[in-house]
């Protein structure tokens, strides 16, 4: 039925037990997986009262973040190599990783988005959202919310 499934990673815990989730889902299915990390882009600093300050530069931040994504990537590869299934990785830098992850399953063709359901209570909950709610309510390919 589904044969390219995108697995949207952050490294989390909940993010890596769904990435073994998805790699036993793809084994079944006989599918391949693309891997995806939304790297965040380096904040804007705040000046004033209560002025947020980054203690790291610029191309620093950018260097970790892009390492982070690679390792992140490379253990989720892995995984799925060991497993048998095919995988591919990709990361693009975005401060809104949900259409981060939509323009993704789109670029690479994948007919399911397997993803954690990363849901926030109370009142953020309400205010923010999580990415996996945003994915649902704004992308044409189907989900499947791992919890």
């Amino acid at each position: 039925m589904f044969k390219h499934i995108l697995v949207p990673t952050d490294g989390s815990d909940l993010s890596s037990s769904t990435v073994a989730r998805a790699i036993e889902f793809a084994k079944e299915a006989g599918a391949r997986i693309t891997f995806f990390f939304a790297q965040q882009e380096y904040p804007i600093p705040l000046y004033g009262e209560g002025a947020l300050l980054i203690p790291i530069a610029p191309d620093q931040f950018v260097e970790a973040t892009k390492r982070e994504s690679e390792r992140i990537l490379a253990e989720a590869r892995q995984a799925a190599e060991s497993a048998g299934v095919t995988a591919d990785c990709d990361t693009t830098v975005s401060d809104l990783p949900y259409e981060a992850i939509i323009e993704a399953a789109k670029r690479h063709q994948c007919d399911l988005i397997f993803m954690a359901s990363h849901g926030r209570k109370g009142v953020a909950g309400f205010l923010l959202g999580s990415e996996t709610q945003k994915v649902l309510t704004h992308t044409t390919v189907p989900v499947l919310v791992y919890r």
